[in-house]
């Protein structure tokens, strides 16, 4: 090399050198944490932290450090050793000899089978005043922290991302435009490559928007960065139900993934960009993106087939699990919906640990009443006396896991009947009931409920709060048995209206006043579209992206009164063998036949009806009545007065028993409708 080359090398290196310099922000702590190692608090400081989130800047800027403090300095990258001790040692080995020597080690978990050679044979001869750095994706082995000899020695240091000061500095010394910035940050958050990658090409992109998404790309540079190679697919596939879930735990994987669930679990919790919670499994933000938004590109078949298997699971799990676990259930499943319509404005994702859910104690009535007052008014707070006296068992309290401080509470009430006096102390409930009445009133057996909620001004946005008491609705409105409607009350001005019309409740009827406060009561009616087809409806949302019609109910099943259910079966059974008029009847669209399954309404009407029809010769009392039914509907009789003679039976004796006959099936039907299937 001339030198002239020479001059123009060394001039590239120092304006490189002076751009990253530049863009080093942050990491004052981890820079303390340096100068004191190399003033002799420690011998080894281990380095750890996920790919991406600055080892290797940080690194260089120790490099720097060292050099200006006088130190000699020997820089290794694992990536281009041999993995073998004679290697490391004749690379390293400089150190060795000089006291005041600095080694810095880069990723070293491309050495890891090393670790425990490095700590047993290599480091301990270490002169005192040397110091080595070593820096990786994976964190140290337990075994430095059993042994005693290492407490005073070695120092780990495991890497965050930035904090959102850092990150936003990080952006502006880069050169992003202001109306990027936001939307650069709400997808990297404070990580180091992720903010460094997006600033690129938003600042090569001039016509990008404050709506900026990361290309392909980038996506792909995350991926190998952040990834890199995994063992097989199952492993991959496990890592993409990690980053679809909130929480991943071994049962979970043992859904999707049965014959691996155990080792995939063990894999997942090793890696560095995976954290443990006491909900299970979590990936690091940036990770997760970029997991999903390859998976829905690369295969969106594979991603909607994943995504229906892990609700399938979540909400049987919703409907199964113990009350004290409800909210970590309901937090797993809508998670899997957090990019549906508004939600990401109204969810915080922060409802464990902040705060916590507690039951109500008589003791507490007086706190919430007032607690009421001052949100609302005098009038709610009336109400909220009246009812923590009658129903205690619908109100949960929201407090500060620091404090015990009370910051928010709901209450979901079931009602079965009208109640003048209820009518009078909560007009909310009165105008649920009018509203009820108005548009599918209730039938026997059934109820409604009505939600209300109350959180200090400091927690009413997005929130912890705001968080629990969501997951505690819908755990009710999906647990609920044979609730027909649920009303959530919401002040006129309450920005999640629109929200709530996204998840299918909608402002319906008259509006309710509590003393100069106006509610609208958003409801949704439960037989119409039941717990299923309402998730059924937001996967729709998710996967397709289907633009359904926000302003009105969406509308899947019929509800009928017991009278025009009656008299639909009644139609059914003189129709049994026609199955375009079976198809046209309205007990199509009931709770019987939708939950039967299947993809043939008219069929599985038909079946329903046989059954029933085959039951009654279970009992010998009604024999004669199943008989009649037989006849007539399922052996074709061509008229009541044939099916007569081949019963050999009177004509009005026949009547008696087909009349008895069709009102056994009738009420077992409905009995079927409103509680459910007939055992056996």
């Amino acid at each position: 090399m001339s030198s002239g080359d020479e001059q123009d090398f060394m001039v590239l290196e120092r304006r490189l050198q002076a751009m990253r310099e530049r863009t080093f922000v942050g990491r004052e702590e981890e820079l303390g944490v340096f100068r004191s190692a190399l003033r002799g608090a420690c011998s080894v400081l281990y380095v750890h932290g996920p790919g991406g989130v600055g080892k290797s800047a940080l690194l260089r800027r120790f490099e720097q450090e060292a050099k200006a403090a006088g130190r000699p300095v020997t820089t290794l990258n694992a990536y281009t050793l041999e993995p073998t001790p004679a290697v490391f040692e004749a690379e390293a080995g400089s150190v060795l000899g000089d006291e005041r020597g600095v080694l810095i080690i880069d990723t070293f978990e491309r050495v890891q089978g090393l670790e425990g050679w490095l700590r047993e044979r290599l480091l301990p001869r270490l002169p005192v005043g040397a110091l080595v750095v070593v820096a990786g994706r994976i964190a140290p082995d337990l075994l430095w922290a059993a042994d005693p000899g290492w407490a005073e020695a070695l120092r780990v240091l495991p890497l965050r991302d930035l904090a959102p000061a850092d990150a936003a500095a990080l952006l502006d010394v880069r050169g992003v435009a202001d109306d990027l910035r936001g939307q650069l940050l709400a997808f990297a958050g404070g990580h180091p490559l992720t903010l460094s990658l997006g600033a690129a090409v938003a600042v090569k992109d001039r016509g990008a928007s404050s709506r900026w998404t990361p290309a392909r790309d980038v996506i792909s540079t995350l991926l190998d960065q952040l990834v890199g190679e995994v063992p097989s697919a199952a492993h991959r596939h496990a890592l993409e139900v990690c980053a679809h879930s909130y929480v991943t735990t071994e049962d979970l994987l043992r859904e999707i993934l049965p014959d691996d669930a155990t080792a995939l679990f063990a894999w997942l919790r090793r890696l560095p960009f995976v954290e443990s919670s006491r909900l299970g499994l979590f990936p690091h933000d940036v990770v997760r993106e970029v997991l999903e938004a390859d998976l829905r590109w690369r295969d969106p078949q594979g991603y909607a087939d994943m995504h229906r298997r892990i609700t399938a699971f979540l909400a049987d799990r919703t409907r199964v699990t113990s009350d004290a676990e409800v909210l970590g259930a309901v937090g797993s499943l809508f998670y899997v919906y957090r990019v549906v319509g508004s939600t990401a404005e109204f969810h915080s994702w922060r409802g464990d640990g902040e705060v916590y859910e507690d039951a109500f104690r008589p003791e507490d009535a007086e706190a919430l009443a007032r607690m009421a007052s001052e949100v609302e008014n005098d009038e709610s707070g009336t109400a909220v006396a009246y009812w923590t006296a009658r129903q205690p068992q619908a109100f949960r309290l929201y407090r500060r896991a620091e404090t015990g401080e009370l910051v928010g509470f709901c209450s979901w009430l079931r009602l079965y009947e009208p109640s003048e006096e209820e009518a009078r102390i909560d007009p909310i409930v009165a105008t649920a009931w009018a509203n009820a009445r108005a548009m599918a009133p209730l039938r026997p057996g059934e109820h409604l409920a009505v939600g209300r909620t109350w959180v200090r001004a400091e927690y009413s946005d997005a929130s912890p709060v705001t968080d629990l008491i969501q997951w505690r609705a819908v755990g009710y409105c999906l647990r609920a048995d044979r609730m027909a409607w649920s009303f959530m009350a919401m002040r006129d001005d309450d920005p999640m209206r629109d929200y709530l019309r996204t998840y299918d409740m909608h402002d319906v009827g008259e509006h309710a006043w509590l003393g100069n406060t106006e509610y609208a009561l958003f409801a949704h009616d439960w037989r119409a579209v039941a717990a299923q087809a309402w998730l059924d409806r937001l996967d729709r949302l998710l996967l397709e992206g289907a633009q359904e019609a926000v302003a009105v109910p969406a509308s899947s099943m019929a509800v009928l009164s017991q009278a025009d259910f009656a008299d639909a079966v009644r139609k059914a059974l003189r129709h049994l063998s026609r199955p375009r008029e079976l198809a046209a009847n309205p007990l199509t669209r009931t709770r019987i036949v939708v939950e039967h399954g299947g993809t043939d309404p008219a069929k599985a009407l038909r079946d329903l009806i046989e059954q029933a029809i085959g039951r009654l010769s279970g009992d010998p009392r009604a024999d004669k009545f199943h008989r009649a039914l037989v006849t007539t509907y399922l052996r074709g009789a061509p008229t009541q007065e044939a099916a007569a003679e081949r019963l050999g039976l009177p004509f009005t004796t026949y009547r008696r028993h087909l009349a008895a006959g069709i009102e056994r099936v009738c009420e077992e039907l409905w009995h079927h409708e409103i509680y459910g299937a007939v055992d056996g």
